[in-house]
């Protein structure tokens, strides 16, 4: 809706992570095979890993399982790894596929790698095998390969990272995929180029002013459709896409309950959008310890203007972009190697790196939004009033325009 070009599927990224997982073991097979003792089963394993790995994503992907489902249930956990698991298990019972059961065991435990889920013992054997579709171990993953040059490519983005290198160039020492000290830049750039498409793409301001008008929309439609209900039969979860949209728009008149639900799509496509009123970065010295802020901080921040906001009126995007390590540099959980003789894995020290990477690995980005055009000077100053409060300077860049405080 912001990116008119990016309207590649879900289905072409798991095509894609499917062909360089196979392009990742075949590799290793190819360099160090008979050491490693990888086979025909272990090539087929992690392929089917790579091709189903995000089958288990609801409507709107990240959308629906971090910000949907949690208004719904009260803040339950619920991942789309472990729906991953339970779609694939259904899949092969209703379709009465016929696939050996260890093989599917392994399927779903490479699915989980990257999950907060316990992996079994079972993966101490081939660990190396678990980290090239979803790797929990330092954030290295063909999934990030696929959707890191596909994203960027659709959006007119361009990307210098080159993932081929990496591919050329890893080995296994230890049970684990190691790479050549002299690539950590290359390792890097990986980071950075995924921290740049959160920042101008994933949550651009405009991209997340449609995000939250989508969740309003499918939280006020979750009493009438019980969108949320889905979650618990595989069977009826594979119906809900991204269609819920012109379900809820296509509903009849009488459904009094979705009314709510059609204005906000509506509004959606006639771009009148929640307003962007402001956003400030957190002090570097204040991230470690930094809550969300919520609407009920920012109405608790307005003075005696004549308006008196609601929290309903307004939205606030509390947006957290890092390098996949939180606040720490993701080159410190990577092991290295210093050349193909070498038969020791190494780590590398933040004094060894260049002194041009960035110091601090992770922003926390606070953007408010007001629901009405009539009150984005109401919710631009009870916000600069909060930051006031909270930090004692006011830490955004730009003040609101005065023409988007009038405009009504």
């Amino acid at each position: 809706m912001v990116y008119p070009g990016a309207v590649h599927s879900r289905f072409e990224h798991s095509l894609g992570v499917y062909w360089l997982a196979g392009d990742a073991v075949q590799k290793l097979h190819f360099f160090q095979g008979s050491e490693l003792g990888i086979d025909h089963f272990d090539m087929q394993t992690v392929k089917l890993a790579g091709l189903l790995h995000d089958i288990g994503h609801g409507p709107f992907s990240h959308l629906f399982e971090r910000e949907f489902l949690p208004r719904v249930h009260n803040g339950a956990k619920w991942s789309h790894e472990e729906m991953s698991v339970k779609m694939i298990d259904y899949i092969v019972d209703e379709h009465n596929i016929e696939i050996d059961p260890s093989g599917l065991k392994r399927v779903k435990e490479m699915i989980l790698a990257s999950s907060e889920t316990k992996l079994s013992n079972s993966t101490r054997e081939k660990r190396f095998l678990y980290d090239i579709v979803a790797n929990g171990r330092n954030g290295i993953d063909v999934d990030k390969f696929d959707y890191i040059i596909r994203d960027s490519r659709a959006c007119g983005l361009g990307c210098n990272f080159d993932f081929h290198r990496l591919m050329e160039m890893m080995r296994v020492m230890d049970g684990e995929i190691c790479y050549r000290s002299k690539d950590y830049l290359t390792i890097h750039k990986l980071f950075a180029t995924r921290a740049d498409l959160f920042r101008t793409v994933y949550t651009h301001a405009k991209i997340k002013a449609i995000e939250l008008m989508v969740v309003d929309a499918l939280v006020s439609a979750n009493g009438d459709l019980n969108i949320s209900s889905y979650i618990n039969d595989p069977a009826e979860y594979w119906k809900l896409d991204d269609t819920i949209l012109k379900t809820i728009e296509t509903a009849p008149d009488q459904e009094e309950e979705l009314k709510k639900s059609r204005e906000l799509i509506r509004r959606i496509r006639r771009r009148d959008l929640y307003r962007f009123c402001n956003e400030y970065a957190v002090p570097k010295d204040k991230l470690e310890h930094f809550k969300n802020v919520t609407p009920a901080d920012i109405i608790c921040s307005q003075k005696a203007s004549g308006v008196d906001l609601k929290e309903e009126e307004v939205a606030v995007s509390n947006v957290k972009i890092d390098l996949t390590r939180g606040m720490n540099n993701p080159l410190q959980s990577i092991k290295f190697f210093k050349d193909y003789d070498s038969e020791e894995k190494i780590s590398i020290s933040d004094e060894q790196v260049s002194h041009l990477l960035p110091g601090c690995c992770q922003d926390m980005i606070v953007r408010v939004y007001s629901k009405k055009p009539e009150l984005v000077e109401a919710v631009s100053e009870a916000f600069e009033n909060f930051q006031l409060k909270t930090y004692g300077i006011k830490t955004q860049v730009h003040e609101t325009p005065e023409k988007k405080k009038r405009r009504r």
